[in-house]
């Protein structure tokens, strides 16, 4: 079930210690808003070291000289004040407490072991901390206000590392009647964490979005866990994906394999919606119709083939652009779903898709409606973009300046088309998404209010249809399974070429036969073991190929030895292997990785391999293990997957034997936490199955 927060959101008392009435400290602004609920739901105390009274209430001097215990406190004191507060409140029984005071783990090693020191006192008394260097909690829906500012009550927990893009989002939010259920400035995450907060909001039953700002997860696999088992949307917003991580990896999997990418794949793997702006956060937020009482699950699909319904072809043709951008697919319209079609619009309409009125609106309003019921009704339309002038007809009676003057039979027409349009949405329930030039206009007021998303961007509309139909509602039941570590293993001892050939064969991975010889001797008794053709590789080298390394095709053991003899003589390797040719015809080469993040853990990398894996970077990530389907999943999306299938007269390979080994590799992985890079390239992937060629493993 997770830690209880039932003291740090709805505790039975409060106090505000630091309270002050000097404006420019935090302590005045925490304790006005503390103070707005004041014996409705709990007392709430102030407390200033010099007494008297803050903000016309008596303050006491301490804790203690409030003569009751205490569950919930503030604390808004210097730094080197801090622990002596900490101290006060869990004397005075306190079960909770929110660290507002900086100078800890963000000030460096000494405020590091502050930290640690008092988070230790903390949990031994049975409490909870939020911080230090945090900026305070509220809680809309049991009236706890322990922050700078107001938020307007709503569905959405926030849980942020920085105040001010909080206090963003709430004014991005007010137009689309977004509202917060709770507040939580993260602050250093000493005790309660990131994944303590989104579990226990996960059984918040009035929250109904999970809205996330973090720098830093902590443990970043844990997030994507908690956020996967929330049944409901989780929306994250974070900074710092760059590609410093990579610069010193020692195989092409850690050197293709950035921040970005892996924080990536743990949202796609946990089902979390990823931002890259407060802006895109409250489009996604107000698609996934997070607003009290507002069914989270209705009208979405999991498909993503979208109808473009428009009055005008400039609209018509930006808003198709901006669907296949934020994949979805715009196709045409089969030959039934025309003739329907047909039937409520004119001549001149367009109804391939792009759908255009060419001017129908204007002379028959109730043709949106007509037009939209069609769409949502067709089978082959999964979901639905409305892009254009609808609400200038009604945006022109209201005084709002759109539309042709003395327009208000036609006003009365639209917001008629706009009810219409909720009725047949009700009827046939898909998403359906609007941009408008006029979205606060009365008709289009009309669908806001039903829970049609209505956006003044194209770009805006079509982000939000993609995260409506990303997949069913958010039961946590549709999601695919999120990939669980398996037990460590007994650490890899030798991680030269052949121990990995080893290990990763004791799993199942099939390899060509193979020896690792020393000199001339050996290499001819490892020839006489199997027939060639040969390959020869020189061992010890990190990047064998780039070396000159490897010698391929070697047709008896004549032209093995002179390979060996030319390599030995050019780079001196200690150890060679001598394998048996692998036959490359019709085959495709894939790369298979793991790198261990340090927030995530394993992440694994599949794609197209070979020598040219850096240069094609035609690759795609998950959080490893990779169980067979997801695997075969990831090949599939990959810019060159056509290859699997077959091009100019090659036949199709074995893309089912090739998930299987990926789900081999990266479980062994998976479960050798002391390797910091694996990697099988190329996997030979051919019709009648899958080979490892090459493997490495780099430990940590």
């Amino acid at each position: 079930m997770g830690r209880d927060l039932t003291a740090l959101f709805d505790p039975r008392s409060v106090a505000v210690v630091g309270a002050s009435d000097d404006p420019a400290k935090y302590g005045h602004a925490v304790a006005s808003q503390a103070l707005r609920a004041d014996g409705r739901r709990r007392p709430v105390h102030l407390v200033n070291r010099r007494g008297g009274t803050v903000l016309g209430r008596p303050a006491a001097p301490s804790l203690s000289a409030i003569g009751e215990p205490v569950e919930l406190v503030v604390i808004s004191v210097p730094g080197n004040g801090f622990e002596a507060a900490v101290d006060d409140a869990l004397a005075c029984g306190a079960k909770a407490i929110v660290g507002i005071t900086a100078g800890f783990a963000e000030a460096g090693p000494a405020g590091l072991a502050r930290q640690r020191a008092v988070v230790a006192r903390v949990r031994e008394a049975g409490a909870v901390l939020v911080g230090p260097n945090c900026l305070g909690i509220a809680d809309n829906t049991t009236e706890l206000y322990l922050a700078s500012d107001r938020f307007a009550p709503g569905g959405v927990a926030l849980l942020s590392q920085s105040g001010n893009l909080a206090l963003e989002l709430q004014l991005r939010g007010a137009p689309h009647g977004l509202g917060f259920s709770r507040f939580v400035s993260l602050g250093n995450q000493a005790d309660v964490t990131l994944v303590d907060l989104v579990e226990d909001c996960a059984r918040h039953e009035a929250t109904t979005a999970i809205a996330v700002y973090a720098e830093d997860f902590g443990d970043g696999r844990a997030f994507a866990r908690a956020a996967a088992a929330a049944g409901k949307p989780v929306v994250l917003l974070t900074a710092g994906r760059g590609t410093a991580s990579a610069r010193s990896a020692q195989s092409h999997t850690g050197a293709l394999t950035t921040s970005a990418d892996v924080v990536a794949a743990a949202c796609r793997d946990a089902g979390v919606e990823l931002v890259r702006t407060p802006r895109e956060m409250t489009v996604v937020l107000a698609a996934l119709g997070a607003r009290p009482g507002h069914p989270r699950t209705k009208g979405r699909a999991s498909g993503v083939r979208t109808a473009v319904f428009t009055d005008g072809g400039g609209h018509g043709a930006i808003a198709a652009d901006a669907a296949e951008d934020a994949g979805l697919d715009v196709p045409e319209l089969g030959a039934a779903t025309q003739t329907r079609l047909r039937t409520v619009l004119w001549q001149q309409s367009a109804v391939g898709n792009p759908v255009d009125l060419a001017g129908m609106g204007e002379q028959q309003p109730l043709s949106y409606a007509d037009t939209v019921a069609e769409l949502l009704s067709a089978d082959e339309v999964d979901a639905v973009l409305m892009t254009g002038y609808f609400g200038g007809y009604a945006a022109s009676d209201g005084g709002l300046g759109g539309g042709p003057a003395g327009g208000s039979v036609l006003a009365e027409g639209e917001t008629l088309a706009a009810e219409k349009i909720v009725t047949h949405l009700a009827a046939a329930p898909k998403p359906l998404v609007v941009q408008s030039m006029y979205p606060q206009s009365p008709s289009c007021r009309v669908l806001a209010g039903a829970g049609v998303p209505v956006f003044a961007a194209t770009e805006d509309a079509a982000r939000a249809l993609s995260a409506m139909t990303g997949r069913a509602g958010f039961d946590a039941r549709e999601l695919p399974e999120f990939p669980a570590l398996p037990a460590p293993a007994a650490p890899l001892r030798d991680a030269g070429y052949h121990g990995v050939r080893t290990l990763l064969g004791a799993a199942g991975v099939p390899f060509p036969a193979a020896r690792e010889i020393a000199d001339e001797a050996g290499l001819l008794a490892a020839a006489a073991e199997f027939e060639g053709p040969y390959a020869l590789k020189a061992l010890h080298l990190l990047h064998k190929s780039d070396a000159g390394g490897v010698a391929l095709r070697l047709a008896d053991r004549e032209a093995l030895l002179a390979a060996y003899r030319e390599m030995h003589a050019r780079l001196g390797a200690p150890a060679y292997s001598v394998e048996a040719m692998a036959d490359l015809s019709d085959g495709v080469e894939l790369i298979v990785g793991v790198n261990h993040d340090p927030r995530f853990g394993p992440v694994a990398m599949v794609g197209l391999g070979g020598v040219l894996t850096e240069t094609l970077r035609d690759v795609a990530f998950a959080l490893a293990p990779v169980p067979a389907g997801r695997a075969e999943a990831l090949l599939r999306g990959l810019r060159t997957a056509a290859l699997l299938d077959g091009v100019r007269g090659r036949p199709a390979v074995d893309v089912a034997a090739a998930a299987a080994v990926i789900e081999r590799i990266t479980t062994v992985a998976a479960a050798h936490p002391e390797i910091a890079e694996l990697e099988v390239n190329p996997l030979l992937v051919r019709p009648d199955g899958a080979l490892a060629l090459d493997a490495r493993a780099v430990l940590g």
